[in-house]
């Protein structure tokens, strides 16, 4: 399948986005789930094909469905949402290759920035819409993330995305 994008500006939609999360706690035998409610980026379709742009993650915005445990999320032993508000990753390259895009860039979380390299699918393309789906896993204590009470969170996190953007009025 070939497909053209057309080159300019193009917003995320928020309202048909969505960025989740999963990982597995209590030594695996429970997979805590959440999502970012409040998601922001733009990108550039350049001439040549290729792509780059930004994707904002609001840390306050994110629900695991238990509040308690959202706080805790929020404090400085995980995202650290008083001093990191936000999770940024910035895609310094995107190449479609018949219906995936191999996107290359990096991820900051907590004010740490590290290398990220993953594989999108192509879920949809309209003349003014597109959407990328994507799965891929982080290590969380590459971003100072080490709290692990009684040893019982293990693992990667698993972080799921569909990004729908539109192209932005010229």
């Amino acid at each position: 399948m070939t497909v053209a994008v057309e080159t300019g500006l193009w917003q995320l939609d928020p309202t048909a986005s969505t960025v989740a999360l999963r990982h597995k706690t209590m030594w695996g035998m429970v997979t805590v789930k959440g999502a970012f409610a409040a998601v922001g980026g733009q990108g550039e379709v350049r001439a040549d094909g290729s792509a780059a742009g930004t994707l904002t993650l609001d840390v306050a915005s994110l629900d695991t469905g238990n509040t308690k445990r959202d706080t805790h999320l929020r404090s400085a032993d995980f995202f650290d949402a008083g001093n990191h508000p936000q999770i940024t990753f910035a895609a310094r390259s995107a190449e479609l290759r018949g219906d995936t895009v191999q996107v290359v860039g990096s991820l900051t979380v907590r004010g740490i920035s590290r290398p990220l390299s993953l594989t999108a699918r192509l879920a949809g393309t309209e003349a003014d819409a597109l959407t990328l789906d994507a799965e891929f896993t982080v290590d969380r204590a590459e971003f100072g993330m080490g709290w692990n009470q009684l040893g019982m969170i293990r693992g990667l996190t698993t972080i799921a995305t569909t990004l729908r953007f539109t192209r932005a009025a010229a």
